[in-house]
């Protein structure tokens, strides 16, 4: 992997972003140099609405030193992280399948119109040879000089960006996204007129949005598409979003609900009433989408994993988890509900566009690829995973005739013998062990 020339790039949002208020700078630098929080904060909001001095002091410390350890009641997490284990029932007749590629945050960087074509040259296989493919988009777009406004020097937490860098973050060589959510805690940032105008240029390329519905009658229900054969429903929530109020008459444009709130258990009711729209519609698979978590934490919190069940046990076949910039495991379900179906949740997916932070936890992120299978089984007809892989990648910076240009990379494909890889590759690998458990170091 080739080093980056360019001595400026920062290496961490706690580097790179200035909190409101200088107090908060000096108290997380205090924080960090006593090594103040190796666990997860147990009090700490996640939506910004509900954010006080503390929480604020907790973000900009853990986004330069990200928490590796699980909340105690998480532990029971790790004994379901082997994804070997996925497979079709030992008699299921298949009659049709479906290839599936997905991704985490599609997040703005500055220039990154710069690498259209090149940024998923090298997991286009992934992602655009599939039947379906997915992620979180997180930048709305606008005309360049709208964003150029909003972004000021590039350091506020607004995330928009110029047409050219939507085309560069949804398509590869004329092949797109299929399905892309949209709903998030930046969905806002450039107000209702940008996600519009990035949902126009949605409908434009043929990508389905989920998550922010245009008319109040889509309001709590699900998405659907066929493919192969296979009817599939997405449904999607984000936990937040960021300052902007929606006016009382167009409250319907985006799925939020309180899945992370620090003084009230996960609401589910808004999702659950996506799935029974999903069945009511004869979905054979139901795809959940949640933008949520806390962000640069490696483990969810146990709120999360008795909500991520609680999904599944309504309906939900696949879990895709995003919000958090970095990796977090992906747990292999066997379900109450129906013995033979085994459910894949991937609480985050971390980031695989996002600035360009050097920090290996902020480089790092998952991709997933999944295989559905439909057919019968003891003479009922059902659609089931028939196989799930995690893939770590990464975002490999590089100067290329006078440009900087960003590729998102395999991992696996930089791993060489101990004391040959480079540091960062190193320490990715070790992130990903962590998170992932001993399917993948094997």
């Amino acid at each position: 992997m080739s080093r980056i020339s360019t001595p400026d790039l920062p290496a961490t949002p706690y580097k790179f972003y200035r909190p409101d208020a200088r107090l908060i700078g000096v108290a997380a630098k205090a924080a960090l140099l006593a090594d103040y929080w190796d666990a997860p904060f147990a009090g700490a909001a996640t939506d910004g609405a509900e954010f006080g001095f503390r929480d604020e002091v907790y973000w900009f410390y853990k986004s330069a030193r990200p928490i590796t350890k699980s909340e105690a009641g998480a532990h029971s997490l790790m004994n379901r992280r082997d994804s070997s284990v996925v497979s079709l029932p030992r008699d299921f007749d298949t009659e049709c399948s479906l290839t599936m590629g997905v991704a985490g945050d599609l997040i703005q960087a500055e220039g990154l119109e710069q690498s259209k074509n090149i940024l998923f040259s090298n997991v286009a296989d992934i992602l655009f040879e599939k039947d379906l493919s997915f992620a979180n988009y997180e930048s709305v777009a606008a005309e360049d000089d709208i964003v150029k406004k909003a972004l000021g020097d590039g350091r506020s937490f607004t995330m928009c960006c110029s047409k050219a860098q939507y085309s560069t973050l949804t398509q590869h060589n004329g092949k797109r996204f299929s399905v892309l959510n949209t709903a998030n805690n930046h969905t806002f940032d450039l107000d209702l007129a940008g996600l519009e105008t990035t949902q126009k240029l949605l409908e434009q390329d043929g990508i389905v949005s989920i998550g922010t519905p245009r008319d109040i009658e889509e309001y709590g229900r699900g998405s659907v598409l066929t493919i192969n054969g296979i009817k599939i429903g997405f449904v999607s929530a984000t936990f937040g979003i960021r300052r902007f109020k929606l006016p009382v008459h167009q409250r319907h444009r985006i799925h939020v609900a309180k899945l992370c709130s620090k003084y009230v258990a996960p609401e589910l009711e808004l999702l659950k009433q996506q799935i029974a729209d999903c069945k009511a519609q004869g979905c054979d698979f139901i795809v959940g989408s949640l933008h949520w978590g806390w962000e640069f934490e490696f483990f969810p919190r146990e709120s999360q994993i008795e909500a991520a069940h609680a999904l599944v046990e309504a309906g939900v076949d696949l879990l895709l988890g995003h919000h958090p910039h970095v990796i977090q495991p992906v747990e292999i379900y066997p379900t109450k509900r129906d013995p033979n179906r085994i459910a894949v949740i991937a609480y985050s997916l971390g980031s695989t566009t996002f600035g360009w932070f050097t920090a290996p936890y902020m480089m790092l992120s998952l991709m997933l690829d999944i295989q559905l299978s439909k057919g019968t089984v003891d003479g009922e007809q059902r659609t089931y995973i028939a196989a799930a892989k995690p893939i770590p990648v990464f975002r490999h910076h590089f100067m290329q005739d006078g440009k900087l240009l960003m590729r998102i990379e395999k991992l696996v494909e930089h791993l060489a013998p101990s004391g040959k890889m480079t540091s960062s590759v190193q320490q990715m690998n070790e992130y990903a062990k962590l998170v992932l458990g001993d399917s993948y170091a094997r």
